[in-house]
């Protein structure tokens, strides 16, 4: 039953709300049938009213043996064998509505049906100038309205954790109005299904249509997603969070003691975390309170630092209104300007972190010039200025909206960009790219001593599907690409299946670095992933392929996958195990081979990458504006020599870090572009352990201090 069901959506153990369950006979029965089946240990998947059911039912678990007992139904001896029940829960609900983890399993992949549907919708609404309002679930947590807001540059959001205050209707209107005149051809508006005002009302995408049409008279469609949001595929941050949480509640159970709390498995930014269950059930708990009281500010808190954090950036973002005329002519006070470019290969999410800072910088004063065509745009002074309206819907959109290359500034000459940064009085670039932006932050940092005008605030978002720039957690693009690579082998699976023992050996991009090929490989449930921070030998390949001759004789799935890192060895290449394995193979499977290639690079940005480019283009423009104001000289030019203001902006477990470039370079391999410590490594066991290969995987869970 559970092969090959990773990149199926639902449960297929099937799922349902338990009326008897609520009532102490329907426990009474679910005691007795774990119990008979020698069950001790429980994993409880679902949401805060299952979790409670949960610690409920782990809190009377000896007053209900002893009912049995007294009822003839158990005997003593049971009841001694399974005296204690151990209880861990996974959060499995697509509101993310339970407080004590960032995440909950199914919210990345409602997210993804959200923001398909509307980029559909976008399309039609742009042609005719239509305004829409979407429906999206959540009756008391609006977390998807809010974050989809963020990926789809909604124009307004209606979440009941922040009620808009009076004047909501005033302000809406005023919002589309002023956007209908500087050009934009769209509206697209989010409204929660549980969405309210201030004073506890609904608000519903009735009422907000019939206000656009009858005070502006704007051709307004509504769409409701409905259950839309729960169907459909995993998302690749889906499967692989569900199978970390999945892997560390077994270990979980397996240290538990009679007298161990019930726990859940939370994620905190990056990293798995152990807490009580009670605890979490009662922060949740005292959320809905705070709605029920109109306690706002409050709710908002209780929901947690991550919702706060979406909240407080959608809220700056939102009351960014576009200047009254498309020319930023009149609106720019200062006496420099900011630069932003684009170093590297193309990545999803970039342009989202370049619209973010771009209009963070309009409306605090500062013109922000695009440079055209990377360093070498740079070099020669081909920058142009980005006004309101040259930004908008960049968030969708992947690639490089501005051009990028690989060329660095020592191959076009520091000279000629010190010369056009003294020239357009720039005091401070933004570097959108991948490990080429963050070394060439490096060599301008060196020649600072050489030119002045190097001597301002350099930082750097990185922008890569390689997640291999050292200083942070994710790059822009690498969960975009992580998406593509798992839909593409779920088709090669099928595939493989239909033509039964068949193998396919697929080589994924990442340079010397793993990230693409461990994560795909986990996600994507294959057989095997090589990659070069592992190293591997012919023999370990021929095991390797006696493993899977076995899996083809004695497992009920006739087929095979093998990720393989594009620079994972010299020698045992791509092309080199697909012969290995068709050589070794021969009797028992048929081997294929598929490189592929740039196609990880393109697509539809994810949720995650809009959503992340957004938040660091606007946390970069806030950094720059402060290192640009504290680094002020008397005669209005920008000094910036502290190593402090030249850094990377990166995410790091849950937090936006600022690290010094020449920090990071300490703790770089410069010849395989790698940083020397991957957190992600340590999913390497868990990747051959769910392979049915011999490995060893220790829990990576901390257990919470709060």
């Amino acid at each position: 039953m559970y092969l090959g069901i990773i990149e199926q959506g639902g449960t297929v153990i099937g799922s349902a709300r338990c009326k008897d369950f609520r009532e102490r006979a329907g426990r009474v029965k679910a005691a007795k049938n774990l119990v008979l089946n020698g069950i001790t240990n429980l994993v409880c998947i679902g949401g805060d009213g299952s979790l409670t059911g949960a610690n409920c039912f782990r809190n009377e678990w000896k007053d209900l043996l002893d009912e049995l007992v007294s009822s003839g139904e158990l005997s003593k001896e049971q009841r001694e064998k399974h005296s204690s029940l151990s209880i861990v829960g996974l959060v499995g609900s697509i509101d993310n509505d339970f407080c004590g983890t960032d995440m909950t399993i199914g919210t990345d992949t409602a997210l993804h049906r959200i923001i398909e549907a509307v980029d559909a919708i976008s399309t039609t609404a742009a042609s005719h100038q239509r305004c829409f309002v979407l429906e999206v679930m959540g009756r008391h947590c609006g977390y998807l309205a809010l974050v989809a807001a963020l990926a789809c540059e909604a124009d307004f959001v209606f979440v009941p954790e922040y009620p808009h205050k009076e004047g909501w209707k005033d302000k809406l209107c005023k919002k589309l109005q002023s956007e209908r005149d500087v050009g934009q051809r769209l509206n697209i508006i989010l409204v929660c299904e549980g969405a309210i005002d201030m004073q506890g009302n609904s608000i519903t995408a009735t009422q907000v249509q019939e206000l656009v049409q009858t005070r502006l008279s704007y051709d307004t469609r509504i769409t409701v997603l409905g259950h839309v949001q729960r169907g459909g595929r995993p998302s690749a941050f889906d499967r692989i969070l569900a199978t970390r949480m999945g892997a560390e509640s077994v270990l979980a159970l397996i240290e538990a003691k009679s007298d161990s709390p019930a726990l859940i498995i939370s994620l905190d930014g990056n990293q798995v975390v152990r807490k009580q269950l009670m605890q979490c059930v009662q922060k949740t708990l005292n959320v809905q309170k705070c709605m029920k009281d109109q306690k706002f500010e409050d709710c908002v808190s209780a929901r947690g630092r991550s919702f706060e954090g979406n909240l407080n950036i959608y809220k700056i973002l939102s009351r960014l209104e576009p200047p009254k005329t498309a020319s930023t002519e009149n609106l720019c006070s200062s006496k420099y300007s900011f630069a932003v470019v684009a170093v590297g290969a193309p990545a999803c999410g970039a342009n989202a972190a370049v619209r973010s800072f771009v209009r963070m910088s309009l409306v605090k004063g500062y013109k922000v010039m695009g440079v055209l065509d990377s360093l070498s745009g740079l070099s020669k002074g081909n920058m142009k200025i980005l006004n309101w309206m040259d930004v908008h819907g960049w968030a969708a959109k992947g690639g490089s909206m501005l051009g990028t290359k690989r060329t660095l500034p020592k191959d076009v000459g520091i000279e000629s960009i010190a010369n056009q940064i003294r020239d357009n009085k720039i005091g401070g670039i933004l570097f959108v790219g991948g490990f080429e932006a963050y070394q060439a932050v490096v060599q301008l940092v060196e020649a600072q001593h050489l030119y002045s005008s190097l001597k301002i605030p350099l930082l750097v978002i990185p922008s890569t599907i390689s997640n291999n720039v050292p200083g942070t957690d994710f790059s822009l693009g690498c969960d975009s690409s992580l998406n593509e690579i798992v839909s593409i082998c779920d088709r090669i699976k099928q595939s493989a299946l239909g033509s039964k023992r068949r193998v396919f050996v697929v080589e994924t991009m990442g340079g010397y670095c793993g990230y693409l090929a461990t994560l795909a490989g986990i996600a994507g449930g294959a057989d095997a992933a090589y990659i070069n921070e592992e190293d591997f030998t012919c023999s370990d390949l021929i095991k390797d392929c006696d493993h899977m001759s076995t899996k083809m004789e004695n497992s009920q799935i006739k087929r095979g996958l093998i990720l393989v890192n594009e620079k994972a060895n010299t020698n045992f290449n791509t092309d080199f195990i697909f012969h290995l394995f068709s050589e070794s193979g021969r009797r028992s499977f048929s081997t294929r081979s598929n490189v592929l290639g740039h196609m990880q690079q393109g697509g539809s940005p994810s949720p995650f990458d809009r959503n992340m480019g957004t938040k660091l283009g606007t946390k970069a423009a806030q950094k720059m504006i402060t290192l640009c104001e504290k680094n002020l000289a008397e005669d209005g030019t920008v000094v910036a020599t502290d190593p402090d203001c030249a850094v990377l902006v990166g995410v790091i477990r849950r937090k936006t870090e600022y690290t010094p470039v020449m920090e990071l370079a300490k703790r770089t391999d410069f010849s395989k572009r790698l940083p020397l410590d991957q957190w992600w490594l340590k999913l390497r066991p868990l990747l051959r352990i769910l392979a049915k290969h011999d490995d060893v995987y220790t829990a990576e869970a901390e257990d919470d201090d709060q």
